[in-house]
């Protein structure tokens, strides 16, 4: 479709809807809102119990104009403030549009680190909707639209993501059957220009309104926005939704503690790894510290040893050279006996001469 229809549409149901058909009660309203649109039962119940809210809204994300849109039907609506047993019961709204669009719409307050399969499965059972036997050509094309209060990709956050099969080299799209849509209601300031152009962050900061007289600020900019904050204020005044609001929020504060209390073991389970690591490690410094002590004694030792060597080296030669001068003395003492007996001799000889 063309922008300018849609913001020539818009432009059309917002031109001074400040018509006197205000509800008193509503604009009289002050203070915090007991429950806003981030509660999913009372997404849900806005957006159940009022259809033309629930058209403006899906034409805002999905960017038609409402001349565009023949009919939005809720295909699993419930009994509105019927009690629920179970806590876990899911209450994402699926929307047939223009009975050719299965469309999925999902609020997500909490981050339970599935969001990525989790969509992508719930969008692959909104599109398989053939009966055995029916051609594949019939099957409707499928949209998952998830509003999430917290940031999905932190590297790479986006206030509203579109994501189909595409060729991941060329970027051609391989099919339009299936969409999947993301709004992180965290990070509105991030709103594109075309974002702006089609509302969706003024839905998204209506969704997430704390007082009434924040809601009617918001609801002020557009004549859908303020059907949404009256529908709101009326579905806030029944007690049975009140009830299941607060069914769905004591729910949440029990996955919250239960997600605190992992987070908590988990920093504990950390800090006793780093209590582990860093004993590991003082082990690791003191045996390193043994084995620098044990080398220097065993340098120490091998150097006295040496010492105690050269010493005894040192004794064995002066031994030797004491033994070598005794034993010269001696071959001195025993040349000159000889040689005295030698002499001796001669004398004796040359006496027995003379005498004969």
């Amino acid at each position: 479709m063309n922008k300018n229809d849609y913001s020539q549409t818009h432009n059309d149901r917002s031109a001074s809807f400040f018509v006197p058909d205000y509800d008193d009660s509503f604009q009289k309203a002050t203070g915090k809102i007991p429950y806003n649109m981030t509660n999913d039962y009372m997404f849900r119940a806005v957006l159940q119990s009022n259809n033309k809210v629930l058209r403006s809204l899906v034409c805002s994300l999905l960017h038609f104009a409402e001349a565009e849109v023949d009919s939005v039907a809720i295909t699993n609506p419930i009994v509105l403030g019927e009690s629920i047993n179970n806590k876990e019961f899911r209450l994402d709204i699926h929307l047939l549009l223009n009975d050719s669009t299965h469309i999925n719409l999902e609020m997500q307050i909490t981050n339970r680190l599935n969001w990525q399969n989790r969509s992508v499965m719930y969008l692959c059972r909104t599109y398989d909707k053939l009966n055995r036997g029916q051609d594949y050509r019939d099957a409707k094309p499928a949209v998952h639209i998830g509003f999430l209060d917290y940031t999905l990709f932190t590297e790479r956050p986006e206030f509203y993501a579109a994501y189909k099969l595409i060729n991941v080299k060329s970027h051609h799209i391989y099919s339009d059957s299936l969409t999947l849509y993301v709004a992180d209601l965290t990070r509105i300031d991030l709103a594109t220009e075309e974002d702006r152009q089609y509302h969706i962050d003024s839905w998204a900061k209506l969704f997430k309104a704390d007082t009434w007289e924040e809601l009617r600020m918001i609801a002020s900019e557009d004549k859908a926005l303020y059907e949404a904050a009256k529908t709101l204020f009326y579905q806030s005044s029944d007690e049975e939704i009140r009830l299941r609001c607060l069914d769905r929020e004591e729910y949440y504060q029990d996955l919250k503690n239960y997600e605190r209390k992992i987070e908590q073991d988990r920093l504990e389970h950390e800090q006793d790894l780093r209590n582990y690591e860093r004993k590991i490690e003082q082990d690791r410094l003191e045996h390193e510290q043994d084995l620098r002590n044990y080398e220097r004694k065993i340098e120490q030792d091998r150097l006295e040893h040496e010492q105690d060597l050269r010493n005894y080296e040192r004794k064995i030669e002066q031994d030797r050279l004491k033994h070598e001068q005794i034993i010269s003395e001696k071959d001195q003492t025993i040349s000159e006996q000889t040689a005295e007996i030698e002499r001796l001799r001669a004398e004796l000889a040359q006496l027995k001469k003379l005498k004969s």
